[in-house]
């Protein structure tokens, strides 16, 4: 991430700004910004906004962020002088660890590696979660599934997984989700 002194010599709008700016735009659209990253040593510049929302997003509504966004950093711009970049709006990614409650709620139905706060391995595929728990449907022996319900407090670390092949019907219907996007 640049410096404050950077981002002015290079005459780019700072992380709080950039939010500050879009943050309303975003959240009328139904989306929140989950990060703001500002690369002046990149030639172009670029700044890159990382947005997230229930439903996910596909690649009309980055489109459509994208051009609100640019609009209103080039209203900023002309008023400022500030030198040409490069804007990038995308989702957090599949790599993104799931660290809060509604990072597991917008990832229900995608299979998921978690790592226990006791240090123990499980891989299952996310279901609903609500009040500080997540139910994960785990595979048994064959074609069984359990569901168990975890305390969010109790995972130490949970990152979607990415799968090749369709899921199991009766796995996606315990964890109650499509699976779209897995």
């Amino acid at each position: 991430m640049a410096s404050d002194s950077q981002l002015r010599s290079a005459r780019l709008p700072s992380q709080k700004q950039v939010i500050e700016l879009l943050d309303g735009e975003f959240a009328r659209a139904g989306y929140e910004i989950e990060d703001v990253v500002i690369d002046s040593a990149a030639r172009p510049p670029r700044i890159t906004v990382i947005a997230d929302g229930d439903e996910g997003l596909d690649l009309e509504t980055i489109a459509n962020l994208s051009r609100s966004a640019s609009e209103l950093l080039d209203r900023l711009d002309s008023s400022k002088k500030a030198s040409p970049y490069v804007l990038e709006v995308t989702s957090p990614g599949v790599d993104r660890p799931l660290t809060e409650e509604k990072h597991y709620r917008r990832a229900r139905g995608r299979k998921v590696e978690l790592t226990l706060s006791d240090g123990s391995q499980l891989s299952g595929r996310l279901g609903e979660t609500r009040d500080g728990t997540v139910r994960v449907v785990v595979r048994e022996r064959g074609k069984n599934y359990s569901v168990r319900e975890l305390p969010l407090d109790g995972i130490a670390k949970a990152v979607v997984q990415v799968e090749f092949s369709t899921p199991d019907q009766r796995e996606l219907e315990l964890a109650g989700g499509t699976g779209k996007g897995a």
